[in-house]
């Protein structure tokens, strides 16, 4: 999970040049097909991406995307569970899934020479598991203690997992990825398999492939492994509870006695691209990048580079969401500085933004070198696949993908600032403490 999220905290972002060009297409069976080619090394990256994520469950049924994810890599019809990890480490490949909020993925990296394999792995497991009693439980009992060395064994997950449950008062993000304790353990076949019949089908998927393919073969191969698959019923609009508006500040406690240092995020509820106005969610991207993005951002320079009394500072912008999202700040402090040290420097901050924005000289900077980290990105293959893949699986299209840059380019300082006045009002936000324990 933090893997994929570090590929997707922002806006859809890629094509800044025009040396990777993507081709998309149709199979008649609704998959959506996107082929990135890139030839500067021998491998390719195959993802299927499935528009269901635990922002989907039904209720009671919290943490059954993150278990199905499991549950993928057990038998099939036509293949031995174990088949497809021993096939993918015999040429040095590597595999793996991830789950969020909108979106379950898988992907392989590989050999070219390797893809027609993969897509007929992916193919056939999409329809073809074979789900047993022995299997649900075996995994059930499995992703039970993933909750409890993740989550229940953490303090700073805890803490984190109580924050954004208090965010959020309407939306489904407020339930974890991963599904509360008590509802995981009721988890059963039945529910496992209504969840593959409604949602793993074709229709529901995108495939990405990136690497050193061409969109002619990639699209005959489609056509042989997925086009094969049968068409689902088609799926209602992902129509999910609204958030009402925010008009009060929320604060979160936890005191623990294995922590050493304190800490401390405070969160507000921002529109993410698919649901804000023009330029608004670009503006927050570089907003993030102002006051956080990296050892030239405004609060490392003041709160670690010259005041020394910050040991990490972070700004977070999870811009590619299907719904609404959550801009947030973070940090602990160094030495004898308290945390209130911190936080009154992170509000004067975004105060001094709300009421005088930025320079036209400091924003063009920071659109440059956002870009420019954008472009650096595109050499790892991996990231260029997710890039599309969270974007197509979300609402958006190729084109977000490839105009973003020029959009990131056109956004004003006064934009900026109105964004930090409109959303970043400390009364209506949520922060949450992890503090050492009193003896």
């Amino acid at each position: 999970m933090a893997t994929a999220l570090a590929f997707v905290t922002t806006a859809p972002v890629l094509a800044a040049t025009n040396e990777i060009k993507a081709t998309n297409f149709l199979l008649d069976n609704g998959m959506e097909v996107v082929v990135i080619p890139d030839r500067r090394s021998p491998i390719v990256t195959h993802m299927v991406w499935y528009k269901i994520g635990s922002a989907d469950e039904p209720p009671g049924k919290s943490g059954i995307a993150h278990f199905f994810e499991h549950l993928m890599f057990k038998a099939t019809a036509n293949h031995a569970a174990g088949e497809l990890n021993r096939a993918v480490a015999e040429i040095g490949g590597s595999h793996n899934a991830f789950t969020s909020y909108d979106y379950t993925a898988f992907y392989e990296i590989v050999a070219p020479s390797a893809l027609e394999q993969m897509m007929s792995f992916e193919a056939d497991r999409m329809r073809n598991l074979t789900l047993t009693d022995d299997v649900i439980n075996t995994e059930r009992d499995v992703v039970m203690e993933e909750r409890r060395l993740r989550i229940d064994n953490d303090p700073e997950a805890v803490l984190d997992e109580e924050v954004v449950t208090t965010l959020w008062q309407s939306q489904p993000y407020r339930i974890p990825v991963i599904g509360w304790m008590h509802e995981i353990e009721k988890l059963n076949r039945t529910d496992a398999v209504a969840f593959y019949d409604n949602y793993y089908r074709p229709n529901n998927a995108v495939l990405v492939v990136a690497g050193d393919v061409e969109p002619e073969r990639v699209k005959t191969l489609a056509e042989k492994t997925y086009g094969k698959v049968p068409r689902g019923p088609d799926l209602p609009p992902r129509d999910r509870p609204s958030e009402p508006v925010q008009n009060t500040r929320r604060t979160l406690t936890l005191s623990d006695g294995r922590v050493s240092v304190p800490f401390f995020s405070r969160h507000w509820v921002v529109p993410s691209y698919r649901t804000a106005e023009p330029g608004e969610a670009e503006a927050l991207d570089l907003l993030a990048q102002i006051l956080g993005g990296g050892n030239r951002s405004r609060l490392y320079q003041t709160l670690v580079a010259k005041q020394s009394i910050a040991a990490a500072v972070g700004v977070y912008f999870e811009g590619t969401m299907l719904d609404a999202t959550h801009f947030s700040i973070h940090g602990s402090p160094r030495g004898d500085a308290k945390l209130a040290d911190i936080e009154a420097v992170v509000d004067a901050e975004i105060a001094r933004i709300a009421r005088d924005g930025v320079t036209s000289e400091e924003l063009d900077k920071v659109k440059e070198r956002y870009v420019r980290s954008v472009i650096f990105a595109r050499d790892e293959q991996d990231s260029i696949a997710n890039m599309y893949g969270s974007t197509l699986a979300t609402g958006g299209n190729v084109k977000d993908v490839e105009e973003w840059p020029d959009r990131i380019r056109k956004v004003t300082a006064d934009q900026v600032k109105a964004v930090a006045a409109r959303y970043l009002v400390s009364d209506f936000s949520t922060t949450g403490y992890l503090l050492p324990k009193e003896n």
